[in-house]
């Protein structure tokens, strides 16, 4: 049955990922993808938050860790986008992109982890 949760989280999940992508997007005149940034970062603060403290119950972390944040998080669209934005011309972006992602992921996800084991600790 922990499947059921991972569905249940990802019902969620993905229809966020999709929405704020285009509301991030709609609010930035760029080539560079910050609606995939925004919520690759976002879940792995939220990730963070539920994996950090030790304390989340194992269902509540299948829920929201696994289906949640894996729903909301797409690794798939941000290599996409950095490969489109290296075949455009916009190398910059591509390394930025690539870079960022992966230095605000870390720092988010360390983040939340911090932020969890504060507050149950």
């Amino acid at each position: 049955m922990n499947w059921l949760l991972v569905v249940a989280g990802a019902v969620f999940g993905a229809p966020a990922r999709y929405l704020t992508d285009r509301w991030v997007q709609a609010r930035h005149d760029s080539v560079f993808p910050w609606g995939t940034f925004a919520v690759n970062v976002a879940g792995s603060f939220v990730l963070g938050v539920v994996t950090g403290s030790g304390e989340i119950p194992a269902k509540v972390q299948l829920l929201v860790g696994t289906g949640f944040c894996g729903a909301l998080t797409t690794y798939s669209t941000f290599s996409f986008e950095t490969l489109r934005l290296a075949e455009d011309g916009a190398g910059f972006y591509a390394v930025a992109n690539v870079v960022g992602s992966i230095a605000a992921g870390l720092g988010a996800a360390f983040s939340g982890a911090a932020v969890a084991s504060a507050l149950w600790s």
